[in-house]
């Protein structure tokens, strides 16, 4: 097989990897090989977390195990481990060849495991890190979390930049962080795409709005990436993704996820989850029935085989 079609079915990758490895679609020279192992070896980061009491055994890549990972969008201050504003969780069946993405609003609230008490599910990564928000949705959703992806907001606007920007459609007329966004097509830049993600408050969606927004980008992020002229930004790709990206998928995974898991990204399904607004001591949540809770963790443990 030559190297350079070979190389292109890295454009199939998808799940855990969206931001990081589709937008490095279509390079092929041995160069841009090693300097992609090189930027994973950099965003690779291992957890001190066991393997799940949800699985009695671990993924096998070679087997086309089905997996999990949370995503996670992380604003990270100077002395402050910051809070995980982002938080989506991406299921893969290469059974059923389909991701299903799950956008968790940051509001909602849910046991902090390791905490013993009931917050706003974004706070467990202020609390604990990623492994206490791993815990945390893998306790909310009643499934296994297998992975995780943390990506720094702030330097996700390096990577739009790295892919030439994208391309978005927009649904509303807002201004944020000192940018108009008119309705329509629209192209943005990091900086641009930064503040689009972020808006909330004008959006009388709330949160789903924004959720809508972020997912808008990284669709973004993948399209452009996808295209043939960012082979010649490669070096600024890889440079983006390691000083920003952050994982405990290893390069050989990332490598058997690539050999049998093709075709999975070409059906992506969106979930959300519906809440109901409330203000406990003065303090807003999102609160998740029962009902809805059932039906979404009912959704997610078949599309991971757990029935």
């Amino acid at each position: 097989m030559k190297p350079k079609k070979k190389n292109r079915k890295w454009l199939k990758i998808t799940g855990s990897i969206l931001l990081i490895l589709l937008v490095v679609g279509g390079a092929y020279a041995f160069t841009v090989y090693n300097s992609f192992k090189s930027a994973v070896k950099t965003m690779h980061q291992p957890l001190d977390r066991k393997q799940s009491e949800k699985r009695d055994e671990p993924v096998a890549f070679k087997e086309k195990d089905p997996f999990s990972v949370l995503m996670l969008g992380v604003d990270e201050r100077e002395g402050d481990r910051g809070r995980s504003d982002t938080m989506i969780v991406l299921t893969v069946n290469p059974s059923n060849n389909s991701v299903k993405m799950l956008s968790i609003p940051r509001d909602t609230r849910t046991e902090i495991v390791g905490k013993g008490k009931e917050d706003k599910i974004n706070h467990a990564y202020a609390f604990g890190g990623v492994p206490m928000a791993m815990d945390t949705v893998e306790n909310f959703l009643d499934i296994p979390i297998d992975y995780y992806m943390q990506v720094n907001m702030e330097g996700f606007q390096d990577i739009v930049d790295a892919v030439g920007g994208v391309t978005v459609q927009n649904d509303l007329d807002f201004t944020e962080g000192g940018f108009h966004f008119t309705k329509g097509e629209l192209i943005l830049n990091g900086k641009k795409a930064l503040a689009y993600s972020r808006m909330r408050h004008e959006d009388p969606r709330g949160d789903f709005g924004r959720q809508t927004r972020q997912r808008q980008i990284i669709q973004g992020v993948i399209k452009e990436g996808a295209s043939l002229s960012t082979i010649t930004n490669f070096s600024d790709i890889f440079n983006a993704l390691g000083k920003n990206v952050k994982t405990n998928l290893t390069f050989d995974q990332l490598v058997d996820i690539q050999k049998n898991y093709k075709t999975v990204g070409r059906n992506i399904q969106q979930m959300e989850i519906k809440e109901t607004g409330t203000k406990i001591n003065k303090i807003y949540y999102g609160l998740v029935s029962t009902e809805e809770k059932q039906r979404i963790q009912s959704e997610l443990k078949s599309q991971l085989a757990l029935n």
